[in-house]
């Protein structure tokens, strides 16, 4: 019970925020967002700050709009406010996972705009961060996937995610507070539900205890690794990368060929997004880097909203209308 409280207590003195600022529990209803939501109402209040909730409705079940109204009555019930509840419509992009987180996201950017609170603390654990990790590593996602989901991310912040999930319900259990458990979280359907309730238990069972806790230390440990090449790449964009509008960007294949591959395709991936395209995967990377180092004439690499062309001694990154992409 200590740890949990200790963690939000911790978090919101090392933000200092001034008094009266409004923090936002991002709460399912679930034991962990649960556990965030009932030591947050008992901790901030000492260092003047308002906590209310949002409750964001995926409409994904039918019985989802009862769940938010229970969430919601429970979250005034620990004396949170204000508490609002979100509706969203989920997409079908990315599988229903991350269609779902998309939608959540862009859920919790509009409270935020719309309330002006200060931060929307996500009630994400040890455990959550070591499936990341493990999921990322399984799907080939690079670097991405190695530095698992940050401390704080503009106004999402993530103060449990050194506490293992056990440590969020046995707080609950000895408060004598009552959860809700999502049966999507039973699924097996979900990769990620696959993996908390095999994969992780398994590698536990025959490497040996500390598993997640390991994969968790990785994560923390390539994030450093992680924030100081992207430094790098960005002091060598301002240096070498030439923009003609917000859509195109140019820079000297010469430059790039000298760089190393982890500096090189950080600063192409920055590019790509900032003319408006998704970053390249692996594959598209490889045809663009032989565009830098194994010129042979070829054509556009088409990437989704952006396109890599060679002339001339240059790269030019142009963003293209999606489903326009030069082949």
């Amino acid at each position: 019970m200590a740890d949990v409280r200790r963690a939000l207590r911790e978090w919101a003195t090392e933000q200092n925020l001034p008094p009266g600022q409004l923090v936002l529990v991002a709460l399912s209803g679930g034991g962990d967002s649960t556990a965030a939501a009932w030591a947050s109402a008992l901790e901030l209040p000492k260092l003047s700050l308002r906590v209310g909730a949002i409750i964001v409705d995926h409409q994904l079940q039918k019985d989802s709009s009862d769940v938010a109204r229970r969430t919601s009555q429970q979250a005034t019930d620990l004396g949170l406010s204000p508490v609002l509840i979100k509706q969203v419509e989920v997409g079908v992009d990315g599988g229903p996972e991350d269609a779902a987180r998309t939608a959540r996201y862009r859920a919790f950017a509009e409270v935020a705009k719309e309330t002006g609170a200060a931060a929307i603390l996500l009630a994400h654990t040890q455990d959550d961060q070591a499936e990341t990790v493990l999921l990322g590593l399984a799907r080939g996602s690079g670097p991405g996937s190695l530095k698992g989901m940050a401390q704080q991310d503009g106004l999402l912040h993530r103060p449990l995610l050194t506490l293992p999930r056990q440590s969020l319900r046995q707080a609950l259990e000895d408060a004598g507070v009552e959860w809700w458990e999502d049966p999507h979280n039973e699924d097996d359907r979900f990769s990620r539900v696959r993996t908390r309730k095999s994969i992780l238990p398994l590698m536990e069972s025959t490497i040996g205890p500390g598993v997640a806790t390991a994969l968790a230390r990785t994560a923390e440990l390539f994030r450093e690794d992680s924030s100081a090449l992207d430094e790098i790449a960005g002091q060598l964009m301002a240096e070498h990368v030439t923009w003609g509008g917000k859509h195109h960007a140019t820079i000297p294949v010469e430059f790039l060929a000298r760089q190393p591959a982890a500096i090189r395709s950080r600063i192409l991936r920055i590019v790509a997004l900032r003319v408006g395209g998704i970053a390249p995967n692996y594959a598209q990377m490889q045809q663009i880097s032989a565009l830098i180092t194994q010129w042979r004439g070829q054509a556009a690499v088409a990437l989704s909203g952006a396109s890599v062309v060679r002339e001339d001694g240059l790269l030019h990154i142009r963003h293209t209308p999606l489903g326009d992409s030069e082949g």
